[in-house]
């Protein structure tokens, strides 16, 4: 996510209004001060003075009005006060222990300064120097209670923190991702397998429209061997994620290939909060443990940990899913400048109870499998290095990476229709060498008195990739042979040696035009280019390239009590898979069992335009609430289709439009409620026969488009050293078919955790998944499969089911306060 940038009206007027403030804060606390509560407490000796100490500015001069805040060590804000006349502050009655002390006043910038509380005595008066704030601010924003009026440039865009991640019952490690408000996470395969999302109207399948990173590197892959953008979140360690920044739609400059629906960037700690320990156990044979170190080297700090994982699953077939996770990082400066290393390593393996047509339930069962040899294994190592510094006058970030991937999977979707002796169980085995780097310089200047930023990007990635497809019984290739052509399927359906490059500049203007107006101006341009070698069929080599122009256009309106507007439009585009571009016959497969089979090349670059209006607000205390309406036109469902090695038939354009509304309300200091929602439409164009029921014309609906979505949840933090959540994840049913006559049921899924803090290191907690025990789906699929040799191919559901209700336990030690 782009660095949320506060801007505020400069120069002229701001001897003036640093006057009026003071007179107001100065009358504030005056008739505060008279107040029976103020002198009552005065009176009240109970809670001597702990915490106190004088604000000034640079030049020594006394700032009256500056607000005040204390937090918790690693928590939310524990109590507030402003500043006097005479720019004194007092606050009583905290317990002993660690705080942050967060020194804020308008136009300057604020200072966090950690504190500690003893039993012996108060400590001494702090004097606190606030300097007038630069022309531009990188403001931190750690979760969801944190205001982003006056930064965010939609009601769309927003940052979760490290402390609402943990207070959540997580089933799988990519559902930390389901803190994004409307964004639903799934499965419909083995545990080792990428997440399946919906968001927005989209089953964006393992990542096609929507753009996820790990620290600002992308976990996207394109042309992958099974699904175009795969987006594996099995590399990330939840204990390890600082904050999760997100946005939606394309609307933004740093943001380029997938990011339609939206993006999420998870950033990790560069110095853990404390270190930890963390075993976990449960039903289906579930364990769990990990670990995060962080020291001090020499003038920087070093941080590594790693995570052990395995988990049968309720499968008649255990997944046996196991993996491990490293990371090892160095890091030196802060915020404003500083530069960070960062290692890690990912391995997994496991076996997969597929989705099962609904006609073969009796047959093996709802947790059973037709084909108990599919499954795969995979593995991930990065190095990552970034390098970030930033004054008054502009900053900069390079940010470069490397790393290796492979994935060898193994499927089987429509178990004996293609040959009944063999079975249509096939192989796809991706293995590649990515380096990318990302570079952006930001020039902060005055135009005619007007705050502007002038920001400029650079993001080149290239991918070396050999992959394939395969038809395999039992995970041993073999031929087989066509049921309804007697023609030979070759055990190598495709095999390809590629290179996929892609580049993307653009340039970005922010300009304050007034107190309450301001804009984001971006044009952006991207190029793809694809060298493909076909090794089975050389007629499939060759090159490709696309350039496309992305501008964006963002107008801010606002605040007005504390409420801001939002009017967006914009322009994006997601890729398809390189060997579609340059692809001119037919892999021999069921789906083209003649060979030489001419096909139509597919274009390398699908543009999508977006437009959306929202609504801020912050007028009912303790309470964050935006809302949002929105509009997504596609040029193409058109993809390559790795699966079969053949294209997907050309769909029709299709629209997307919605409405989300999210809320975050905090109106005690141990208790958080949330609820959000969302619901959208998607349609083609005009009517689409392909994805019809049988002997259906057809309609325009978009198959498996999410529509409703709701999530929703109460936590409670530190009540007594007990802490709690309750949530609901519910998405409605969706149409399978582009006639709505096959449709899924809704999915309500309910998860609960207890826990309690033992001691200052030591906690324990308890996770109720699936807390109802209902019998939901993960997924829904509309096809035609054949569940046995003899069998009569059907066109049916095909479902994968939630996990029924478990019970996890997990022991949490922290040790060594790094903070």
């Amino acid at each position: 996510m782009p660095n949320m940038i506060l801007q505020l009206p400069w120069h002229a007027r701001r001897q003036q209004r640093l006057g009026r403030l003071r007179l107001f804060h100065c009358a504030l606390l005056f008739a505060l001060s008279c107040s029976p509560q103020t002198l009552s407490a005065q009176a009240d000796q109970t809670h001597p003075p702990q915490l106190s100490g004088t604000v000034v500015d640079t030049s020594g001069a006394a700032i009256a009005g500056a607000a005040v805040q204390v937090l918790g060590a690693s928590g939310p804000v524990r109590t507030a006060t402003y500043s006097d006349t005479n720019g004194a502050f007092v606050i009583s009655g905290l317990p002993a222990g660690g705080y942050r002390l967060v020194v804020s006043f308008a136009n300057f910038e604020s200072k966090e300064i950690p504190v500690t509380i003893g039993t012996t005595g108060p400590p001494a008066p702090l004097r606190i120097s606030l300097a007038v704030r630069s022309v531009s601010t990188t403001m931190t924003v750690s979760g969801r209670e944190d205001s982003l009026i006056g930064i965010a440039n939609s009601a769309t865009q927003g940052t979760v923190g490290a402390l609402e991640i943990q207070d959540r019952p997580i089933l799988r490690s990519g559902e930390v991702l389901e803190t994004v408000p409307g964004l639903i996470i799934t499965q419909h395969a083995g545990g080792g397998k990428a997440n399946q999302y919906f968001l927005r109207g989209f089953n964006l399948d393992h990542g096609t429209d929507i753009a996820i990173s790990l620290d600002g590197m992308p976990l996207n892959l394109p042309s992958h061997a099974h699904g175009e953008g795969y987006a594996d979140m099995n590399t990330v360690i939840p204990e390890f994620v600082e904050r999760t920044d997100f946005q939606k739609g394309p609307y933004y400059a740093g943001i380029g290939n997938y990011g339609s629906a939206g993006s999420a960037n998870v950033e990790y700690f560069k110095t853990l909060p404390q270190n930890f320990f963390t075993v976990e156990g449960g039903m289906n044979v579930y364990g769990r443990a990990a670990f995060g170190i962080s020291q001090k080297v020499s003038s920087g700090n070093l941080l590594y940990g790693g995570e052990a994982y395995y988990d049968n699953g309720p499968w008649k077939h255990p997944d046996a899913y196991t993996k491990f996770n490293g990371l090892l990082t160095y890091s030196r400066g802060g915020r404003d400048n500083g530069f960070s290393i960062t290692f890690r390593g990912y391995h997994g393996k496991w076996n997969s109870s597929d989705q099962i047509a609904d006609n073969a339930v009796p047959l093996v069962g709802t947790y059973g499998t037709l084909n108990p040899t599919d499954g795969g294994n995979s593995q991930r190592y990065s190095l990552q290095a970034e390098w970030h510094r930033q004054d008054a006058n502009s900053a900069t970030k390079i940010m470069a990476y490397g790393f290796y991937y492979d994935l060898d999977l193994f499927s089987d979707f429509t178990y004996y229709m293609t040959d009944p002796v063999h079975g249509d169980q096939f192989e796809q085995k991706d293995r590649r060498w990515v380096a990318g780097v990302d570079v952006r310089h930001t020039i902060f200047s005055l135009w005619a008195g007007r705050r502007m930023e002038n920001t400029f990007g650079l993001q080149v990635r290239n991918d070396w990739v050999n992959n394939g497809l395969y038809q395999t019984e039992n995970r041993v290739r073999v031929d087989k042979t066509d049921s309804d052509t007697g023609n030979t399927l070759p055990a190598t359906t495709q095999a390809d040696r590629f290179t996929d490059t892609q580049v993307g500049f653009y340039v970005e203007n922010k300009i304050q035009w007034a107190d309450t107006f301001r804009t984001v101006a971006t044009l952006r341009g991207d190029v793809g280019y694809a060298d493909v070698t076909g090794l089975v069929t050389p007629a499939n080599s060759g090159t490709a390239t696309k350039v496309l122009p992305s501008p964006k256009l963002s107008l801010i309106f606002g605040p007005w009590s504390k409420t801001e507007f939002y009017v967006q439009g914009g322009f994006s585009f997601h890729s398809n898979d390189v060997r579609g571009a340059t692809q001119t016959v037919e892999p021999v497969s069921a789906d083209y069992p003649y060979p030489n089979t001419p096909v139509a090349r597919i274009r390398l670059l699908i543009p999508t335009k977006g437009a959306e209006v929202g609504v801020r607000t912050l007028a009912v205390p303790h309470l964050q609430s935006t809302l949002s309406l929105w509009y997504l036109h596609s040029a193409s469902e058109l993809q390559q289709d790795g699966d079969t090695g053949g294209t997907v038939a050309s769909q029709q354009p299709s629209n997307r439009y919605g409405v989300e509304w999210a809320n975050y309300y905090t109106p005690l200091e141990h208790w958080a409620f949330d609820f959000d929602m969302a619901d959208s439409r998607a349609l083609f164009k005009s009517v689409d026969g392909d994805d019809a029921a049988p002997n259906s014309p057809g309609g325009r609906w978009v198959p498996e488009a999410v529509g409703w979505v709701i999530a929703s949840g109460v936590t409670m933090h530190d009540v007594k050293g007990f802490f709690g959540s309750l949530r609901l994840r519910y998405f409605g049913p969706r149409n399978l078919t582009s006639d709505g006559l096959y449709r899924s049921k809704a999915t309500a899924l309910l998860n609960a955790e207890i826990g309690h803090q033992i001691n200052k290191t030591l906690r324990v907690s308890v996770e109720f998944l699936n807390l109802l025990n209902r019998r939901d789906h993960d997924i829904d699929y509309a096809y035609t499969s054949q569940i046995a040799p003899t069998a009569t191919p059907e066109f049916t559901d095909v479902f994968h089911p939630v996990e029924p209700f478990q019970v996890r336990v997990g022991l949490h030690f922290t040790f060594g306060l790094n903070r």
